[in-house]
Order: structure tokens, then sequence, then C-alpha cells
């Protein structure tokens, strides 16, 4: 005997799904003068391309992959020169409720759906094209064997919600600057616009029309900071149609006008060592501020000092809210930049892509310190021009010149986009890489790392150990290259001249004015003595 809880509802009645039409995308009828019946549905099967469709006013934009249900009437339109390939099927259901219901219609479309989808959906296409008499029930089966597999791909095969998100900041980052609606970016996402909305908002704690034009007026910060065209200007490049539409946004999101902003004085926070010795020799004191181990150990360090961990540990990112900065200096964070975007403008300089002194003059301009940083390079410049003058007297050519970090069982070369001295090496005093590095990618790459026992093959006429002798001759594999009289041989060429312990590991670490005017008077030191 069949029981059941008291108070549960009766079972459902079955509903039963029966195509009625079925044809290629591009020969879809739309926009009907005649709705289509209350008991009609449509799904769309889009098998290859990508365009934007439009539903009910909404653009979505979709492509290979993603499918489009209703289980009601709906406005469906198609630009005439459309990419997009599928099949376009309406179906009929039959159902017990006072109203039908598809299971199919949640948080649709789908992305991603397998590959058994598309082909089904050709199979449906041609079967309903050419029926076969033999086999009178295929396309109801072909039907529900599709309709099958995208009931189990709604929850199999749907996109994790981290990623559809991650996928929408990027487009919104690289469009920004354009009319984005919600609709689009939920196409994008393949959810619907009330589910983007929801998980939207969880993700970055705002409405999507918040984050747009909290997006924009940061990129109207940081165009301020590095020299900003005049408003209407700027106005269209972060996406307004006016000066004075973006200027009320700016005071609503900033506190105050764009005038003012490029007026005061900047409260900095420096999530970079480098950085933050940039500062210093601006004379400016980061609000907050990452400090080597070598800045700690030659000046007093502020209690305002941040953790070398990167903004992803913990508290940090608190730490940085209440800091309240007008502007945050770091390499670049692609990942990490949106998530301070809540809390200033980030000025992100791209690594190996700038020299120090490239960094050093932008820092100066985001701080309004440009005159200070050319008086301080100009006298760097005479300290390498009188250095020039002592290494013509002392050793004339230069020649060749490497410097090794050592690790346990490598040492790791570097080019000058690197540093570790090779920025005044290679540029300042007129040493050249050795070939051999060269030829293995080193400039291209920033950095090689090689095996104790094939240093050798390297020959310099000068190598550089950013620690001390003793730490080099504790590594017993070094010993045939510290040991002239076990050295290797190649070509019967020394694998090197001159070695120099520098005993500066720390020092050395740095790519920034304060560290590169030390490193250039230990090298000297090295070279003349």
């Amino acid at each position: 005997m069949q029981t059941r809880n008291a108070g549960s509802s009766l079972p459902t009645p079955h509903s039963f799904y029966i195509p009625v039409h079925v044809t290629a995308l591009n020969q879809a009828s739309f926009n009907r003068e005649n709705p289509i019946s209350p008991f009609t549905s449509f799904l769309v099967v889009l098998t290859g391309g990508s365009g934007v469709i439009e539903r009910n006013g909404e653009r979505i934009r979709l492509s290979g992959g993603h499918t489009l249900c209703s289980d009601s009437p709906v406005d469906i339109r198609l630009p005439r020169s459309h990419k997009l390939q599928g099949v376009w099927i309406e179906y009929a259901v039959i159902s017990g409720n006072s109203r039908p219901f598809s299971p199919l219609n949640h948080d649709l479309p789908v992305r991603s759906c397998p590959p058994q989808v598309s082909t089904l959906a050709v199979q449906l296409l041609s079967s309903w094209n050419q029926p076969e008499q033999r086999t009178p029930f295929a396309l109801q089966a072909l039907f529900t064997e599709l309709l099958t597999e995208l009931h189990k791909s709604a929850a199999e095969y749907k996109e994790p919600q981290a990623q559809w998100i991650d996928r929408v900041l990027h487009h919104i980052e690289s469009n920004y600057n354009e009319d984005l609606t919600r609709e689009q970016a939920a196409g994008l996402a393949g959810v619907t616009p009330e589910h983007f909305s929801r998980a939207f908002r969880r993700f970055t704690g705002q409405t999507f029309n918040q984050y747009i034009t909290l997006l924009r007026i940061r990129k109207a910060q940081q165009r301020i900071l590095t020299g900003a065209p005049n408003l209407s200007t700027l106005a269209l490049e972060v996406g307004y149609s006016e000066g004075t539409y973006l200027s009320r946004k700016f005071k609503q999101v900033v506190g105050i006008s764009p005038s003012a902003y490029h007026r005061k004085s900047k409260s900095v926070v420096s999530l970079n060592f480098n950085h933050t010795a940039s500062l210093h020799a601006l004379e400016v004191v980061p609000r907050l501020g990452v400090y080597s181990s070598w800045m700690e150990n030659m000046q007093p360090v502020p209690s305002r000092k941040l953790p070398d961990e990167g903004i992803g540990s913990a508290g940090l990112y608190e730490r940085l809210s209440s800091a309240r900065p007008d502007v945050i200096i770091s390499y670049s964070l692609p990942d990490k930049s949106k998530q301070l975007l809540s809390v200033a403008p980030v000025i992100e300089i791209p690594f190996m892509q700038m020299d120090w002194r490239e960094q050093f003059r932008l820092i100066a301009e985001v701080t309004g310190r440009q005159p200070q940083a050319e008086a301080w390079l100009s006298l760097y410049d005479w300290h390498c021009y009188q250095a020039n003058q002592l290494l013509d007297r002392r050793i004339g050519d230069r020649g060749t010149a490497m410097v090794l970090e050592l690790g346990a069982e490598t040492a790791y070369c570097f080019s000058s986009s690197y540093g570790r001295g090779t920025q005044i090496l290679y540029h300042d005093l007129g040493f050249r890489p050795p070939l051999g590095l060269v030829a293995e990618g080193l400039l291209d790459k920033g950095y090689l790392e090689i095996a104790f026992h094939n240093i050798a093959r390297y020959p310099a006429d000068h190598i550089f150990i950013t620690s001390s002798r003793e730490a080099a001759e504790a590594l017993e594999p070094l010993q045939s290259l510290l040991h002239p009289v076990q050295q290797y041989h190649i070509d019967d060429s020394p694998p090197g001249g001159r070695i120099y312990y520098l005993n500066q590991p720390g020092m050395f670490y740095g790519f920034d004015p304060l560290s590169s005017e030390a490193q250039l008077k230990v090298l000297v030191q090295a070279l003349t003595s």
C-alpha cells in the first residue's frame, strides 16, 4: 500500500514536450504579428559563431555552446548580418498545471553545455526536414534526448560562478567607457539578469551600475594623477558624454571635485619596497609602505609599515581601507587591483617594462614632485660621470660582466630589467653581458638560472657575487669556479676573470633610486680596489 506523510501535496502531474516547429536559425521567422500560443515555448541551440540577440529589448551576447530558452511569448530580434549558427525549436508543453512550467528555464541561457547538445540539435533539424517513414518516432526520441541533456547540463555543465564573474569583470575592465548594461553582462555570463544581479553584488559588494561608476571614476583619478586632458576630453575617455556629469559623479565618489583632487597633496600607499624607496628619495613618506630589510637598516622606518606579503595577507585589506589613501602604487596586479577598487585608484607599474628611472619619474608625477626627481637624477648622473672617469683610468675598456645571486645548488644571473646592479653595470658604466647569456635569452627573460657546474660556459671579465666570500665558499660545487687552480676549461678559456664578493644581497635586491645610488658606490669601489 502506498502511504504519504500527512499534509503532503499530491504529486505534480507529468508534463509532455512536443516539437511543433524546427528550423535553422538563419531561416527562423521572428517578430510575428500573431503572438505565439501561450502553450508554445521556444529553444535556440547555438552551434557556432558569435553575436547579439535582442530579447524583449535586452541585448544578449551569445556564441556557440549557448542555449536560449523561454516558456512564454517573447520578441526576438537578430541583426541582419549576424554570424550566429544554430537551430530554432518551438515546442508545446502539455501539463496538468494551470500554467506550464519548463524546468529548462532556470538561469538560462546555459553556458558551456556539452557538445552533444549541439549534435542532437543538428540531428533534430535534419530529421525534421527529412522525416523517415520507417521510424516515425525518431523525431520525438531525439527531442526528448535533447531536452534531457539540456536539463542535465544546467547542473553538470554550468560554469562556476567565480569563473563567469571573472569573465564579466574582465569585459567591464576592457569596455568600461562604452554603454554597458546589466542585461549585456548577464548574457555574457550566461545567466538571467536577476540571478546576475544577486551574484554580482555578493561577489563585489556593489550593484552593477555602482561598480561601473566606481571603475570610471578610478580611471579618471589615474588619468588626473598622470597628466589628464581637459575635463570634457577626460569625460569621453571614461565613458561620460560631458565634463559636468563626470564632475558630479566624481564628487559623489571621491568627495571633492576633479580640480580639487588634482591640486591636493596626495596621501600614498606603496605595496612594494622599490616604490617606497622612490617615495623616500622624493622626500615623501607613504601613509603605508613596504620596506626592505636594507632600507630598515639604513634609516628609521615609520610605524606604518606593511608586510612584504602582497595584498592577500590577512588583515591587510582592512589596513589599507582604514588608511584612506588618495592613491596606491604597486607593480601590476591584474586580479588584486579589482579588490582595491573600493579603496583608492591604483597606479600599476608594469614589471620589467620600465627601468628604475622611468618608474621614479612616474611616481614623481603621481605625487607632484617632478622637479625633485629631475634634481635627484641629475646628481646621480654626475656620480656616474665621475665613476666612469675613474674606471677609464683604472681598467680602460669595460669588457663583460655578470652578477650572480647564489642559491643552494644554482646561481641566478640578471639583465638590466631585473636589477641586481646590472642596471648600473650595463647602462651606466658600459659593461656588457657575456654573449653566451644573451644567446640563452637573458635580455628577454630578465634572468637565467644556471647550475654551478655550468657557470664556466659563460666566461666574463668581471663576476660579481652579491653574497660574501665565506658564504660562497661554503657551497662546495662552486669551488672550481672560486679557485683558479681547479677552474674549468672550455676551448682553453678560463670561466671568468676577476671575482668580486659584494657581501650586500639586501642592497642589490633593490631596483630603485636609493638602492641604485648605493650599488653604484659598491661596484665602483670593488672595481678600483
